[in-house]
Order: structure tokens, then sequence, then C-alpha cells
């Protein structure tokens, strides 16, 4: 069964506010088998979203809609839903008794412009609605000679979530058929997008039944694999075939196989062999550091580190001799190694990582533009260098340069 969720609120479409009930609903629908085909945000213009509704009922067989249930004058999903389906509504006397000993319990005259939340479809179930006003809906509809589920739910997600568990997943969970659905999720680090799928596509465009979608961002790429099958077992059995052989294909730049993070590998990796770590950065300020300790129990592993911005704290924070800064730069690769074993040597640490580079916007020169940063990391049997060279603003120079350190220490443990 496809599912389409439409999101109804004009404060979605401005930079403040986001659709986060989607992501809990897809994820809630995922679990019975129920495939979220199409998404969509609608404002609070009842045209707009009496189109949007018929745009779903022309290609999905559940449409959940959240948002437009309050009072207000802009909130008319009811409406435009009835006119989507050619039905009325009618006013349901309990609901009207419950909204006026709601607003008593709240010691205050309830306005007349409430009363419209207690409008129905015509044929529709209302939801119980726990921590608000707006009770919900359910109908179960034929449009166009085709069956249709749909729910309306309020927008607010202490309601929507708590409304959809209780009064929509039972429901569907009965009337969807036994499907169920796995998921996987492969990461790799620095390797472009385009290069990757040159790799994988080759295999995973043979697995007609199993959906294949890659993200990148900043130096991290993110491989979905999701599929649907009549029980669990075999779902899964796809999904992890696929997984193994994009897993062979892409080698040394997987760090992921099941969703973790690559500070979380990283860790991991620190872990098994006992090791721990420390960092002195100058162009990513900290990122590195930050990314780190975002993971619980990193104290484990991490020491600690320095944030060496000034030539005179790399000095006196890492032991970089100042005349190596003189004589090569800040921003090179004999700092950047020297940074790496000052930091592992004033720590106590198994292992050093230095980073040092030109985040930008100025700053930069001919032979050292911005975007370039030096890595280096260090531990008993030396130090390993690399140079690199990112395009982009400032905050994207460091985030590519905290992906890569990390990649970096990565692979020297692996």
């Amino acid at each position: 069964m496809k599912c389409e969720i439409i999101s109804v609120g004009s404060e979605m479409l401005t930079p403040f506010r986001q659709d986060t009930n989607s992501l809990y609903l897809t994820e809630k629908l995922n679990e019975i088998g129920v495939n979220v085909a199409f998404k969509t945000i609608v404002g609070d213009r009842r045209k707009d979203v009496v189109s949007a509704m018929h745009a779903a009922l022309a290609r999905a067989d559940i449409v959940i809609l959240m948002g437009g249930l309050g009072p207000t004058e802009d909130d008319l999903t009811r409406e435009a839903v009835a006119e989507a389906l050619s039905i009325t509504m009618r006013r349901d006397a309990t609901q009207v008794a419950a909204l006026h000993a709601r607003a008593a319990s709240w010691r205050i005259t309830m306005p007349p412009n409430n009363l419209k939340q207690a409008d129905v479809l015509d044929g529709a179930t209302l939801l119980p609605n726990a921590n608000g006003s707006a009770p919900g809906q359910w109908l179960d509809t034929t449009f166009s000679g085709y069956r249709k589920l749909i729910t309306l739910l309020p927008g607010p997600p202490h309601e929507c979530r708590p409304m959809f568990d209780a009064e929509c997943l039972p429901r569907l969970r009965q009337m969807a058929p036994a499907r169920a659905i796995a998921v996987r999720t492969l990461k790799a680090a620095m390797i472009p997008e385009s290069q990757a799928d040159k790799l994988i596509a080759p295999i995973y465009t043979t697995y007609t039944d199993v959906e294949t979608t890659l993200l990148a961002h900043t130096g991290d790429l993110q491989i979905t694999l999701l599929c649907s099958k009549p029980t669990a077992e075999a779902a899964q059995r796809r999904v992890d075939d696929l997984a193994e052989r994009i897993e062979e294909a892409l080698e040394g730049w997987l760090y992921s196989s099941q969703g973790d993070s690559l500070e979380q590998i990283v860790l991991y990796y620190l872990g098994l062999r006992q090791a721990t770590l420390a960092v002195a950065e100058s162009c990513t300020g900290g990122l590195v550091a930050q990314r780190i300790t975002s993971v619980p129990g990193a104290s484990r592993s991490f020491l600690g580190g320095a944030v060496v911005y000034s030539d005179a704290l790399k000095t006196e924070l890492a032991g970089v001799p100042a005349e190596l800064i003189a004589q090569h730069g800040a921003v090179s690769a004999e700092v950047a190694q020297a940074l790496a074993v000052g930091i592992r040597s004033i720590c106590g640490a198994t292992l050093g990582l230095g980073v040092t580079g030109i985040a930008g916007p100025t700053g930069g020169t001919e032979s050292k533009p911005v975007g370039l940063v030096h890595f280096a990391v260090a531990d008993a049997e030396g130090a390993g260098i690399l140079e690199r060279t990112f395009r982009g603003d400032r905050t994207r120079i460091r985030e590519w340069a905290a992906q890569q350190a990390l990649d970096l220490v990565r692979k020297r443990l692996a």
C-alpha cells in the first residue's frame, strides 16, 4: 500500500519551522510494511489543500493530513478534504459538548469559532485527542472506484504522534497487507558521490526489489537500502545480500554498514585497540573534538587536546617549535606533523592528530589557497601526513576538514 503524508501549514513553508511529524510517521508506517511514497507540504490556502488532496487521491491508497484542524480562519483542512471528496460535513453534538466541557475546565468561555472543531466528514470516525481540543478523523471510503484510507491529524507533535500511535496504527495494522520493510544504511567517507555510484550502480540496479538511495554531504556518503517483502526475514535477506556486495565494491571508503557515524567508528576502533587519542586543531576550531565528544562514553578513549589557533599557542600547548613555524608557515605539512607528535606526547595519548589550514574567506595566497588543509596522525611508529584542498565557504571547508581528520584516524586504526 502506498501512503502520502500531507503537512498543512504556511509556517512550514518558511525558514523557521520544519515538518518533523512526517519523519516519525514514516518510521512507524515502515514498521508495519506501509511504504511512504510521497510527502507534501502545503500552505493554509483552501484551494491549495484541495489540489494537494486531489493529487494524493490519484496516487496513494493511504492519505494522512496533519495540521489545519484548529479553530481559526486559516484552519481549513476539514473543509478542503470535504471539497476534494465531494462530501458534506456534520456537526457532532458529542464533540460540541466536549469542547464546552474543556473550556469550562479552563474556566473560560468558549469562543464560537471553536465549534468548527466539531465538524466531522460524512462517514468519518472521530479520533479522541487526549492532548488538545482538535479531534482527529478517520475515513475509510471509496474514491473513483478505489478504496482510500484518509486520516486527519492535529499538527502539534505532542498531539499528532500520540493520536497516530493510539488510533491510527492499530487500524492500519489490521488493514495493511502482510508486508515487512527492511532498511539498512551504509556510510562511506571522502569518496565523491559520482565515483561511488559508478562503482555500485552496476550492482544495485540488478536488485530491482530493493530501493537504493545515495545522499552526500561534506565528505560523508549515506547509502540507504529499503526492501519490502511478505516477511521480515525475506526483506532482510535481500537488503543484507546487496549490502555485502556494496561493501566489497567500496572497500576502504566504507566505514559503517549499520548506519554508525564516523566518530562512533573511530571510538570503536580506539576501544578495540585499547588506544587513546588527543587532538591539536587550528582551522577546525574544535570541530573534531566536538564530534567525538558528542558520542556517549567518548572519555574512555578520547583524552582531549587543544584548539591552537595562534602560532604562539601552537608552540605553548602543542610543543611546535617556533622556528618550524617561521620556516614553513603555520599551514604546512611540517607543522601538522609537529602538532600531532606534540599533542600526543603532552597528553600521553596513543595517537595524536594535528590539523592546520586556511578556512577563508581571506588569508589565502597563490601557493597556499583558501581551502588548503594539512593533516597528520602520529603514533609510536611515526606520523602519516595528508594534504587536501577543499572548495566552498568557511563553514563548508571546516566541516570537510573535520570529516577528513576523523577518516584519517579511522584508517590509521583499521
